[in-house]
């Protein structure tokens, strides 16, 4: 583990400008590059702290706040733990920001996200990791399938609504993946149920894909989110397992 240091960074997008957190070992050395994905919760101190932890094991981390159309702070103030059940009102705020976030807004702004990867001095030549949690599982898989000559390895934690009726529904993306991809699944997420993870698994394995899908028994959706009610340690910890293994093996063979 190696000290951290992290920035507040603008990114310049077709849309406008993305404001970003960005943690890289401080050396001052180029790293592997890692783009981190939010969950629908948004930029805040627990996505931060994971963005560190990744830049403690030597990578560079950009982590956008998805939702800057709106703002940077685009649900105004969130609680330090999230709590719907104590608080209606917050998924009220994020449901119209969360689906105003079009699959064609977010390729354009993943072009701009990895564009910034590239051009940062901290960040080492070659293909970058993606990884993603909640709805930035999704961003994550149609990341890796926009970017396959960029995207070396593409991960996803507690996603739901991989697999839907539309017609750009990430399921229908996969046949463009040449990243080894993982997805942890939560078995207790009505997001994802079993059906749908197996008609995912089945593109995947159709499109000839590298992946490992796995179900944490126990676990709720949200599971990796220590300042929320879905945490839960175990599966915590299995992720970041998973997580590191997938980049060690995307950077050690890249």
């Amino acid at each position: 583990m190696t000290d951290v240091q992290g920035t507040s960074v603008d990114i310049t997008t077709a849309d406008g400008t993305a404001d970003a957190y960005l943690a890289r070992p401080a050396d001052g050395a180029p790293h592997p590059g890692v783009l981190l994905y939010q969950d629908a919760y948004g930029l805040r101190p627990q996505l931060r702290s994971m963005a560190d932890r990744l830049a403690a094991a030597g990578y560079t981390v950009l982590l956008p706040n998805v939702f800057y159309r709106h703002g940077s702070k685009p649900f105004g103030e969130l609680p330090e733990f999230i709590d719907p059940s104590a608080d209606p009102t917050i998924w009220q705020r994020i449901r119209p920001v969360m689906d105003a976030l079009t699959p064609e807004q977010s390729r354009r702004d993943a072009d701009a996200y990895l564009g910034f990867l590239a051009d940062s001095p901290f960040v080492a030549e070659g293909p970058v990791a993606v990884t993603g949690y909640c709805m930035g599982a999704r961003l994550a898989l149609r990341t890796a399938a926009t970017h396959p000559d960029r995207v070396a390895a593409a991960a996803g934690f507690h996603g739901g609504r991989l697999v839907t009726d539309a017609p750009d529904s990430p399921h229908r993306g996969v046949g463009n993946v040449t990243a080894e991809v993982y997805l942890g699944f939560a078995d207790q997420d009505a997001s994802m149920p079993a059906e749908q993870i197996r008609e995912l698994e089945q593109a995947l394995d159709t499109a000839g894909v590298r992946y490992t899908s796995e179900v944490y028994p126990g676990a709720r959706h949200g599971y990796t989110q220590a300042d929320t009610p879905a945490y839960d340690r175990q599966a915590d910890e299995r992720h970041w397992s998973a997580l590191l293994a997938l980049l060690d093996r995307a950077f050690r063979t890249s």
